[in-house]
């Protein structure tokens, strides 16, 4: 077997269509396009349109919308941080903010309002972290370990109790 001995299998590769070479050919004159009009010229953009008839993307009725205001927040596990702190890429006894592991490299995305802690992986380190939100799971996962969790956005369930 040698490179010149290459091939293609058998009909994998189809003969191109010559179009326009006569009427002999069975493709020739309009090239299979019928007559004149807008679709018999190159460049077609007819996508939605039903010949005057109101296209079905006008008659379906739209729902929802986009919330442009929507907080997006970057999940960071507690599993990521441990290890991010066994390979020294932060700094364990000090206090750990979103800057510090956006820094290390556990918080990605563009427009991101902050970080959400939640609780994959094991922690063993007593940490002190600083971030907008935290699921209960994580928060008691790290105080277990001795560490603290502080949020700086609140919590619906605290927003929807009533003040005492």
């Amino acid at each position: 077997m040698e490179l010149n001995n290459l091939r293609d299998n058998p009909g994998s590769r189809l003969k191109f269509k010559r179009l326009g070479r006569g009427i002999g050919s069975g493709k020739g004159k309009t090239s299979g396009r019928g007559v004149k009009g807008q679709k018999a010229r190159e460049g077609v953009s007819l996508n939605g349109f039903e010949g005057g008839q109101l296209p079905i993307y006008r008659r379906l009725p739209k729902r929802g919308f986009t919330n442009i205001f929507r907080q997006e927040y970057a999940p960071v596990n507690i599993g990521a941080i441990a290890k991010a702190i066994a390979a020294g890429r932060i700094d364990g006894s000090a206090p750990i903010t979103e800057m510090v592991l956006k820094d290390a490299g556990l918080m990605r995305g563009g427009k991101i309002a902050g970080a959400r802690l939640l609780a994959m992986g094991v922690i063993t380190t007593a940490v002190h972290i600083t971030v907008s939100g935290a699921s209960a799971t994580a928060v008691a996962a790290i105080e277990a370990a001795g560490g603290t969790v502080t949020t700086t956005v609140a919590s619906k369930a605290a927003a929807e109790a009533p003040a005492a």
